[in-house]
């Protein structure tokens, strides 16, 4: 009976291992969005409004970036 106990539990930590995977597959998705469309926002705003917030248009990305990840690369 260990083997048929010890094939159950590899098959649950097989199945917590893809599970996670795929969660944080559709999450680094989520991210993406999030930053495309925080960009697009951002790239949508005209200049002055851009000037008001304390930005500038080269650096766009990066303020995105932060906005999303929390990180500037």
């Amino acid at each position: 009976m260990t083997f048929a106990h010890d094939t159950r539990a590899s098959n649950a930590a097989l199945a917590l291992e893809i599970s996670a995977a795929v969660s944080q597959f559709f999450q680094r998705i989520d991210d993406y969005r999030l930053y495309r469309k925080t960009l697009r926002t951002l790239r949508d705003l005209d200049d002055r409004t851009l000037a008001d917030l304390g930005l500038h248009r080269s650096g766009l990305r990066a303020e995105a970036l932060k906005a999303t990840y929390g990180v500037v690369r």
